[in-house]
């Protein structure tokens, strides 16, 4: 798995192209979300995503788009958060995230994070810090929640809820979608 954290500039055409379509499958066909996907914010985001051998139709493994808030609401938005069906329940929702957080921590210091989630994920991002903020409130028919991390000191990407496998440690895994 290669993880890369490239601005839109930095993306290759075979790279945008392979995001779009894993956007695509999860949200428009997999969750059925009818919406225009690329909706003008990709260009002034952060992409962090995983691949695997390029010249796979598929191979894109997970996949999270970070934008910069502005002088108004400086809040990192975080969006778009994917794994690919293939990878799910096997700790790459949970290196995703932390790549993320680790991004935002480079780009942004000090700045909060904040994304939208199932209700369902809510213990998902609350091991690596986020607290509820709003909802639950309806998206495409399903329940979300609001869901901010505030930056305090040296706080720690990860909870304590670890487990190790294969020398490797992960925090307990719940599905992305």
């Amino acid at each position: 798995m290669n993880w890369k954290t490239l601005d839109f500039e930095q993306l290759s055409a075979r790279e945008l192209y392979l995001i779009l379509r894993a956007r695509s499958a999860v949200f428009v066909v997999e969750q059925s979300h009818v919406c225009l996907d690329p909706d003008g914010h990709d260009e002034s985001a952060l992409h962090v995503f995983a691949v695997e051998d390029m010249a796979r139709p598929m191979p894109i493994l997970a996949y999270a788009r970070l934008q910069p808030g502005d002088a108004e609401d400086p809040e990192i938005t975080i969006d778009k958060v994917l794994t690919s069906p293939l990878r799910r329940g096997d700790g790459t929702a949970e290196l995703l995230l932390e790549r993320v957080l680790q991004a935002i921590a480079e780009r942004w210091p000090g700045h909060a994070a904040r994304v939208s989630a199932p209700l369902g994920l809510r213990d998902f991002y609350e091991q690596f810090g986020f607290r509820k903020t709003e909802g639950p409130y309806l998206e495409h028919g399903v329940p979300f929640i609001g869901l901010t991390r505030q930056v305090r000191g040296s706080q720690p990407l990860f909870g304590t809820r670890r487990r190790e496998r294969d020398g490797v440690a992960f925090v307990n895994t719940f599905e992305l979608l």
